[in-house]
């Protein structure tokens, strides 16, 4: 395996347009495209800034939906929230991004575009605005979050209930029981996890998702179950 080589001048002016961003130290932003899997010193991988990115995202996300959803109780603002900095919402920025031209791995991570590699992609976007943010502050990643969230922030759907929630309730109205969620397997390295989960609701056919932790697989299958069954 080679390793990992800083993006070219021509990918960097391209990906800093998509930010909206020149960065003044570029390592960082090679940093917040690198994998786990390349092969790169110690620590000279996105983990450290995905922790920290996601915070800010969560910061900047609060502020946009506190200041546009003025009449919305705590309830449905925290609804909005979880959709908005979702590991969904964060790769279909990255795919807007076209993020994957420029992620840094190694060759066991081949394919970034399918929904398997979602996780790592969704990663990236969190770590990119870590990136951001210390580069250039938090106004800065602010205005770097609201180029590509304030617009998801008001689509009609964004204050659909969790699915977990919507599924428990719909079980107890049509069958009166409570969903029971089974972890199958837990596979992948620690970096990039993955959890298989069914969920059983008595009187319905099992449905099973699969994500990088427990609770979003949980949610994943519950969410199947539900489109399945036209709930939604």
């Amino acid at each position: 395996m080679s390793k990992a080589r800083p993006l070219s001048e021509a990918d960097r002016k391209r990906l800093e347009a998509a930010i909206g961003h020149e960065f003044a130290d570029k390592a960082r932003l090679d940093r917040a495209l690198t994998h786990a899997s390349a092969r790169t010193e110690k620590g000279a991988n996105y983990e450290r800034l995905e922790f920290l990115g996601d915070r800010v995202l969560g910061l900047c996300v609060a502020e946009l939906l506190f200041s546009t959803f003025g009449a919305a109780a705590e309830g449905e603002l925290s609804v909005r929230l979880n959709q908005l900095v979702s590991a969904e919402t964060c790769a279909e920025v990255a795919d807007e991004m076209q993020l994957h031209l420029f992620i840094r791995t190694g060759a066991d991570v081949k394919k970034l575009t399918g929904k398997r590699m979602l996780n790592v992609r969704a990663d990236v976007v969190e770590s990119l605005i870590a990136a951001v943010y210390l580069d250039g502050g938090l106004e800065v990643a602010r205005r770097f979050i609201l180029r590509y969230w304030e617009p998801r922030a008001s689509r009609p759907d964004g204050a659909k209930r969790d699915a977990k929630t919507e599924l428990q309730e719909w079980a107890h109205a049509k069958f009166g029981v409570t969903p029971v969620y089974r972890v199958d397997d837990r596979s992948g390295p620690d970096h990039d996890p993955r959890f298989t989960v069914t969920v059983e609701v008595a009187g319905a056919k099992p449905e099973t998702g699969v994500d990088r932790s427990k609770r979003a697989a949980e949610q994943a299958a519950a969410a199947k179950l539900l489109e399945r069954e036209g709930v939604w």
